[in-house]
């Protein structure tokens, strides 16, 4: 193990802590109210070892088999979660219900019916987050919600959903248009922030208690309006290499 690269990993780490604190502090949260998910999607398994001995115990990733060669490979590691943070397509529910710790990105009944089914014969409850398309981008995943006119058809499927033994909401999670102006992508957090508010009121039988918003670019407005799990991949790992 290179332990020049593991110390560095160590140090980035740290400082993004420290500014999770410090955001954290400035909303008047507790830090402890946050969880960092180091994103290693697409980065080798020599990266993944480096993370752990560096300490990191959250991690996410985009791509189901990727990330299953990479759970089976590291094996049980004391306080390890996996968390998928990616589309799922419904022929993969599998491996995420049998595999991952955490998923925020369910953006379908559909995919919700395939992963309770797997989840069951696996024998394991699977927490979930509900993928909202706040900033109307065409291309991203999730449900549509950037106009309050379309949070009764989720409020619906989320009802539904919550009903499902095997799964377990948490609460929601986004991706907003990209930007490095972290005061752009400020409005889509707080929306997001508004959406779990009506949910709460509207479908009780679930939990709200998370949102999962911010990447490496905007993470600490993303903690401001209410995140409570930020997702940092660039800021701690570096750039990721090409996929494929």
């Amino acid at each position: 193990m290179d332990q020049v690269f593991v110390s560095a990993l160590r140090a980035r780490y740290e400082q993004v802590l420290e500014k999770i604190a410090g955001a954290a502090r400035k909303a008047g949260r507790s830090p402890d109210s946050v969880r960092l998910v180091v994103v290693t999607k697409t980065h080798p398994l020599e990266t993944v070892y480096a993370a752990l001995e560096a300490g990191f115990r959250d991690l996410g990733e985009n791509y189901a088999e990727e990330a299953v060669e990479k759970i089976q490979s590291v094996g049980a590691v004391d306080g390890l979660r996996w968390h998928m943070i990616g589309h799922v397509q419904s022929r993969k529910a599998d491996l995420v219900a049998q595999n991952f710790d955490f998923m925020h990105s369910l953006d379908s009944l559909k995919l919700a019916n395939r992963l309770e089914r797997f989840a069951a014969e696996a024998g394991r409850i699977l927490p979930v987050l509900l993928e909202c398309n706040v900033g109307g981008e065409e291309s991203k995943f999730g449900y549509p919600a950037w106009e309050p006119a379309q949070w009764q058809a989720l409020r619906a499927e989320a009802q539904q959903i919550a009903q499902l033994p095997h799964l377990e909401i948490r609460g929601l999670m986004t991706m907003p248009p990209l930007d490095e102006d972290e005061e752009i992508t400020r409005p889509f957090f707080r929306k997001l922030r508004e959406l779990r508010e009506d949910l709460a009121k509207q479908v009780p039988q679930a939990k709200w208690e998370e949102l999962s918003m911010g990447t490496s670019a905007d993470f600490m407005a993303a903690i401001e309006e209410g995140a409570t799990f930020v997702r940092v991949g660039t800021a701690i790992l570096g750039a990721r290499p090409p996929k494929g």
